[in-house]
């Protein structure tokens, strides 16, 4: 072990948490509708799979993109060839174009301020690189993706300082909030660089509101440090409110006038979740700011977009009357996918947080703790892994404040799986009620800010994934 180096040896990747540790045992035990019908249902997957009949469409009605070719001519060899790592012109104004398209054209992007990465990870790991030192921090707000463990300190050396959200107010952030986590980054002698927010919120699938984002906006002008601005679902919003993009907030309160503030907010942005092509690995970083475009160009040599996968999607994406026919037909299968999972769980007696985007729902079950602590929690969801056979993440693989919230997914399986799903869970509440779990029922909550993340550490798995990556 000497010889290694200290990265390989360390155990700060963060993949041994709980939400891998359901990847794990998914994978042991995958349903199948034929080959293995009592198999564990996959509700730990954000992935879009719901529209790729749309996809399948276009590639049939223009065989020239897929085929390499253009004007029935082969370009097998050009694109085969070193292409620079600035990206294809083509495709990164079909992509700009796409983005603005999202968001309702009310805001446009400049090609030359967009850096092409290999999926989001990439994009904001590549941020971190460029705007914080080893040892510096960011604050998140929680819930949180727990990828962002890895993504942004893994291997930048940076740290995470928790804003702390609640479900008294919906998880919504606040003034003070950010304040106390920006306090506490200071007790903890960290030097803040900036914000990081999802926006709409994986795992929340909510949309920030106008006033968050001027709160943000306002709090990194004051502290003079950067905002990330993740909006790899900005294309799923399938319910009001609408989206609303950090760049919008931006441009109408007039930072585009000045080099400060406007040069201080990053978009990252990516095709997995709006166009459920997670193994294409496109994603993108748009900056204002020259500096950080320059060298997140330079650093995006290690993790290139093929040069195929770039002049396929420049085609599909420069189609506008696809583009604009496939989003609204996504997002309607969304939202009735969506009512399916909340319809559902609330014929189990289960509620969800009121949400208006993404690809999954947070999950209130703390009326099936057996106590208001995160062991509770672990507890739960052990039964709810092994025993009804889904695979869902616990809120506090999420850093979720509060013991007894979750994560489902709805739009990586048929409507007759997420059926299953909730025929599994009904059954699983209804025999808990009735005593056959015996350590399961519904405690009187406490003040959640009175909560315990009592023992947080005890039920930490501690798993070799050989380094398996996974999509969001």
């Amino acid at each position: 072990m000497e010889l290694l180096s200290e990265k390989v040896t360390c155990n700060s990747h963060g993949q041994d948490s709980s939400y891998f540790l359901g990847w794990e045992e998914y994978e042991k035990n995958p349903y199948d509708e034929v080959k293995n019908p009592n198999g564990m249902i996959q509700m730990g997957l954000a992935e879009n799979q719901l529209s790729f009949d749309q996809l399948e469409t276009w590639l049939a009605q223009n065989p020239d993109a897929a085929a390499m070719r253009k004007d029935g001519e082969s370009i097998f060899r050009q694109l085969a060839l070193f292409q620079d790592y600035h990206g294809l012109p083509s495709f990164k104004n079909a992509l700009v174009q796409f983005m603005s398209e999202i968001r309702g054209n009310k805001v446009t992007f400049d090609s030359n301020k967009l850096v092409l990465t290999a999926g989001a990870t990439s994009a904001n790991e590549t941020l971190m690189f460029c705007l914080a030192d080893r040892g510096d921090a960011f604050l998140l707000p929680t819930p949180y993706y727990p990828g962002f463990d890895r993504d942004l300190k893994w291997r930048t050396g940076a740290e995470i300082v928790p804003i702390q959200c609640w479900s008294s107010n919906g998880f919504r952030i606040t003034e003070s909030a950010i304040e106390e986590a920006y306090q506490e980054a200071q007790k903890r002698n960290l030097k803040v660089k900036g914000v990081l927010v999802t926006n709409p919120s994986n795992p929340l699938g909510t949309t920030l509101t106008r006033q968050e984002l001027n709160l943000l906006l306002t709090f990194i002008d004051e502290k003079r440090i950067h905002l990330i601005s993740d909006e790899i679902y900005s294309g799923t919003v399938f319910d009001s409110p609408g989206f609303v993009s950090a760049m919008e907030v931006l441009t109408e309160r007039g930072y585009a006038k000045t080099d400060d503030v406007w040069n201080r907010v990053h978009i990252v942005y990516s095709l997995s979740k709006d166009l459920g092509l997670p193994g294409f690995r496109v994603g993108a970083i748009y900056s204002n700011d020259q500096t950080v475009v320059a060298a997140a160009t330079k650093m995006s040599s290690f993790g290139l977009v093929s040069s195929q996968t770039q002049y396929l999607l420049s085609a599909m994406l420069s189609d506008k009357k696809f583009t604009k026919k496939y989003v609204a037909k996504n997002q309607k299968r969304l939202k009735k996918r969506h009512d399916m999972l909340v319809n559902g769980l609330g014929g189990a007696g289960i509620r969800c947080l009121e949400s208006n985007a993404g690809l999954f729902c947070w999950v209130d079950m703390r009326h099936l703790l057996s106590s208001n602590t995160f062991e509770a929690e672990m507890e739960l969801w052990k039964k709810i892994v092994y025993q009804v056979g889904l695979n869902i993440s616990p809120g506090s693989s999420c850093h979720c404040t509060e013991p007894g919230w979750f994560r489902a997914c709805f739009a990586n399986m048929s409507e007759d799986t997420l059926n299953l799903a909730m025929q599994r869970i009904k059954a699983f509440v209804v025999k808990s009620n009735s005593g056959d779990h015996g350590i399961l029922h519904s405690p009187k909550h406490h003040s959640t800010k009175n909560s315990k993340r009592k023992g947080f550490s005890k039920w930490v798995f501690r798993l070799s994934f050989n380094d398996r990556q996974r999509e969001r």
